[in-house]
């Protein structure tokens, strides 16, 4: 055995050992099993806030309802005050008294919530649907903050710890890429070239580095076991109440802080729906534009031909379904029943494919078009391939493909596919010619702003221009500068295709409560 070989066969070895000694880590430090409590109706002495409740009810994997958990306890603590007008819990509304404009001792989880509800609150109050963030990085950053706030609250009252100790998890992650040491070595020494060794060496510690990362979080402490067996069995007793998973919000003020634990702990199905702090409804948003706070309904036209295009992307679609027309009507015309491709038969006659022959023009037709939209690719010709597979013209199968070829003249179907390429070419290019209009001013407010596939495609921009709950995103080129949801802009558009030209800012995005200062904490 080489060297070489003998080097790949040990960072094989040490890639098997990092595995045997991680599952061994796994096992060692896998969380206790939580014993359930008798039902009860006591919170304790000094009782955990239902946020921290929430990571113990989840079994120390997330904080899922932490955040609505704390604004009902928030509210029965007198911070916040959530009113329901009529019947319909989700018209109900969040405001902020004036005990909670100087709440002092809160944690730092607490005050984020806190600040969040101000943010939306702050003209008199707002719709609990307008707590939803209206983009969803915003919401990941903030929830993530939040978790990590959490977490640290929890190990502070000794209830939560590393999985791993720091010295256990920087041992494996260094260990992690001494397999790929050896591997560029001997990568090096077979003279695979210096992106072959680096490659070699750098993927087996990334992935066991990733097999790491999602191992890492928080396990319970002993006291934290107990504690979890507690509140399992207040989440007992509350389950026995048949209309306590139907509570809406504002019955906060006859359940008090009974509401905020039952949201934690997963029991109050309808308050923990309701009470989202996450990037909500992506088609009804609510919004403040213009005075009174509303929800507007979002369209995205995303089937809509000529969406975000310029002129000149109009006139190549147009001319690219003017050729399919043209290529279309051409074949249908000048096709004759004798143009059938004759093969070798089994018995050494002969077979006529005239299917062959029919799709031939057919895909030869939509090919011309793609080509000229620029649309074509590798793929494009692999499916064109699959289409004109022999075994898809047997006669025997497909009968009707002799009886299409034998037909004078243009096929039904042929002058159905002519007149809508033709109409669809026509449509582009009055699409082109409103392009050379000038262009509308409208200004609003962005509510929300959505991505699409690809980096070249121009992203939906949704804005409430203030007199309507209805409103149809427009098309941001992909070129254009980001802009905050919640800026007033003032934008030139044009209709046709729904194209945004140019932006103006009117004014920046108020602050959405997103960010507190708080302590820093250690990332669990």
């Amino acid at each position: 055995m080489t060297l070489t070989e003998q080097l790949y066969w040990g960072g094989a070895g040490l890639i098997a050992l990092w595995l045997v000694v991680f599952g061994l880590a796994l096992a060692a430090t896998r969380n206790g099993a939580v014993t359930p409590g008798p039902a009860t109706q006591e919170f304790g002495t000094d009782p955990e806030p239902p946020g921290v409740v929430s990571l113990l009810g989840n079994n120390w994997r997330g904080v899922e309802h932490a955040a609505a958990a704390t604004l009902l306890d928030l509210a029965a603590r007198g911070l916040v005050e959530l009113r329901q007008p009529g019947d319909e819990p989700a018209r109900s509304t969040v405001h902020l008294t004036e005990a909670g404009r100087a709440a002092p001792g809160l944690t730092p989880y607490e005050q984020r919530v806190l600040v969040r509800v101000a943010a939306r609150a702050a003209n008199g109050g707002a719709p609990i649907g307008a707590i939803a963030f209206r983009d969803d990085e915003r919401a990941a950053s903030w929830n993530t903050a939040l978790r990590r706030e959490i977490i640290a609250e929890a190990r502070l009252r000794g209830l939560s710890r590393y999985r791993f100790a720091p010295l256990l998890s920087s041992a494996l992650l260094v260990c992690a890429f001494v397999p790929g040491a050896l591997f560029t070595v001997a990568a090096i020494m077979g003279h695979h070239g210096v992106r072959g060794a680096i490659f070699v060496g750098v993927a087996p510690g990334a992935a066991l580095a990733f097999l790491l990362g999602k191992a890492l979080g928080e396990r319970a402490t002993p006291k934290g076991l107990e504690r979890a067996g507690h509140w399992a069995g207040l989440r007992a007793w509350l389950t026995a109440h048949e209309d306590f998973a139907q509570l809406p919000p504002a019955s906060v003020t006859v359940w008090d802080r009974y509401l905020a634990y039952g949201t934690a702990l997963g029991v109050t199905s309808l308050t923990g729906r309701l009470l989202g702090f996450d990037s909500g409804d992506r088609r009804r948003v609510w919004s403040s534009y213009g005075g009174t706070w509303r929800p507007v309904r979002i369209r995205y036209p995303r089937l809509r031909p000529g969406f975000g295009g310029s002129t000149g992307r109009l006139l190549q679609f147009a001319a690219a379904a003017g050729v399919v027309a043209g290529a279309l009507c051409a074949f249908a015309i000048l096709r004759q029943p004798d143009w059938a491709v004759a093969v070798d038969a089994h018995d050494g006659g002969s077979l006529r494919r005239p299917g062959l022959v029919l799709s031939a023009g057919w895909v030869g037709s939509a090919l011309l078009g793609l080509v000229v939209a620029g649309k074509f690719s590798r793929w494009t010709l692999f499916v064109a391939f699959l289409a004109m597979m022999p075994g898809n013209f047997a006669s025997g199968s497909h009968g009707w493909f002799r009886d299409a070829a034998a037909h004078e003249g243009p096929l039904f179907g042929e002058l159905a596919a002519i007149v809508a390429f033709g109409a669809l070419a026509t449509y582009f290019l009055a699409l082109a010619c409103l392009e050379r209009r000038e262009p509308y001013t409208i200004t609003g407010e962005v509510l929300r702003l959505e991505s699409r596939k690809g980096k070249e495609v121009a992203r939906f921009l949704a804005l409430d221009e203030g007199n309507t709950d209805l409103t149809t995103a427009w098309a941001l080129p992909a070129a254009s500068q980001d802009i905050a949801t919640g800026a007033q802009v003032r934008i030139r558009v044009s209709r046709g295709t729904r194209t945004i030209r140019s932006v103006e800012l009117v004014r920046a995005a108020m602050p959405e409560g997103d960010r507190v200062k708080a302590p820093k904490q250690d990332a669990p």
